[in-house]
């Protein structure tokens, strides 16, 4: 494969459901070290990672209206 340092193509990789979410979480807060996004890049399934922050940031807009709601 030209310009890859993995074997396997980025939709064949396996990563664990923990594992993406704890890289989706980092994500979203900001908080990352290089080496560890690194790891994430050569592990996980992208698609897994869209499907994980699409789903967080869902929780977040429903959790958002609900203490909207609540303050109100």
């Amino acid at each position: 494969m030209s310009g890859q340092d993995s074997s396997q193509s980025p939709l064949q990789r396996k990563g664990s459901l923990g594992r993406t979410v704890r890289a989706v979480a980092w994500s979203l807060v900001g908080l990352r070290k290089g080496s560890e996004y690194q790891q994430d890049i050569e592990k996980l399934n992208p698609l897994h990672i869209i499907a994980v922050g699409l789903f967080a940031v869902f929780l977040l807009v429903v959790g958002l209206i609900v203490l909207v709601k609540w303050v109100v």
